[in-house]
């Protein structure tokens, strides 16, 4: 009878705990969750079998530095999470009428990557049909069994993200194959962009800063564009990157613990005459069920690598394949902590509204 009693006992208390067990948007960070809808807002149910068991509430937005802090300070100050083939979307629907036989990098659309606080997308364009499309290829051909679609598609999305958000800033790099004269130049016309257009101009040289944020805003110039076409910034007025940027190895080369080498056409990451620091943390393979992973410890561990290969700078650009998979804070962690780092020295940007007592 003592052991029955002990049985129905545990039984009494699982079945009390399941029906108290969190629901209806109040499961919070990683609490167990079997929906979306359990979590509380800024949170979705992801599953990471490297990280825990079952699945969990983990992060699914940014956290917004100027509206938590403030925009007044140059736009190299900040750091801005970033989408590797921000284009290349799990079930894109086929716009050659051939199936799709490449890669893809994100889950979510571009509408939905900024939506959800990315501020920096990599896209790769290309002519294919007559016209620029984004296609994720090699040897600088798009093949049409690896086009995505489009530029104008993607490019419209981006408009309507900006129209909607006045205060909002977005950078493009370009992995740029179009030959086509003023190819980029009409497509981003089309697209209604040219108004937001940050000039040339403006871009500063030898690791000056850059204007400040609330001026960009003021003046609506709010979408900056890095070609990796050296010619482009002549004819076209359109930022060579690597004239303003340093970037570590993308790829598996680039994820070896203690190790932040240069990307092979970027200048060394200690090169102060650039003052933009890129970061990538990617699989050469992007494998979703890894991202979580990656996208958690270890890429904050690459970032205190990188800091010290530039230099001591931060990164202002962090770049990762499934955004939002982690074990948790995930990217949008490893970009709080940026924030943190380079407003106030704190390791969460959340510190410098009351700021920490060490700097470093």
């Amino acid at each position: 009878m003592g052991l029955f009693k002990s049985v129905l006992f545990i039984i009494v208390f699982a079945s009390f705990t399941v029906a108290n067990a969190c629901s209806n948007g109040q499961c919070k960070l990683l609490d167990e969750c079997s929906s979306n809808e359990d979590c509380e807002a800024g949170l979705y149910c992801s599953s990471c079998p490297q990280g825990f068991s079952g699945t969990r509430c983990v992060r699914t937005t940014i956290t917004d530095q100027f509206k938590l802090l403030n925009n007044s300070l140059p736009f190299n100050k900040y750091a801005f999470l970033t989408t590797h083939n921000a284009f290349a979307i799990d079930g894109y629907p086929s716009h050659t009428g051939v199936p799709r036989v490449t890669f893809s990098n994100q889950e979510d659309s571009i509408t939905q990557q900024l939506n959800n606080g990315a501020r920096a997308l990599m896209l790769d364009t290309y002519d294919f049909e007559g016209d620029i499309w984004l296609c994720h290829s090699n040897g600088g051909k798009c093949n049409i069994f690896t086009a995505f679609g489009p530029a104008l598609d993607t490019l419209k999305e981006i408009e309507a993200f900006l129209a909607s958000n006045p205060s909002e800033i977005v950078t493009l790099i370009l992995e740029d194959y179009v030959e086509t004269p003023n190819g980029l130049t009409n497509v981003f016309t089309s697209a209604g962009l040219m108004k937001y257009w940050f000039p040339l101009s403006k871009m500063p040289q030898n690791g000056k800063d850059w204007p400040l944020v609330s001026d960009m805003v003021a003046n609506n110039q709010r979408l900056i564009v890095f070609t990796s076409k050296r010619a482009k910034q002549d004819t076209e007025g359109i930022a060579y990157q690597w004239n303003y940027m340093v970037e570590n190895q993308y790829g598996n080369d680039g994820m070896k613990a203690g190790s932040c080498p240069n990307r092979g056409e970027s200048s060394p990451l200690d090169d102060k005459s650039k003052s933009l620091v890129l970061v990538n943390y990617f699989y050469s393979i992007p494998i979703k069920q890894l991202s979580c992973e990656s996208n958690s410890g270890d890429l904050i561990n690459m970032l205190h690598t990188c800091y010290g290969s530039a230099a001591n700078r931060w990164a202002n650009f962090v770049a990762v394949d499934y955004y939002k998979k982690s074990e948790g804070g995930g990217s949008f962690q490893a970009t709080d902590m940026l924030n943190g780092r380079l407003l106030c020295g704190c390791d969460d940007v959340h510190a410098c509204v009351v700021r920490c007592s060490q700097h470093t």
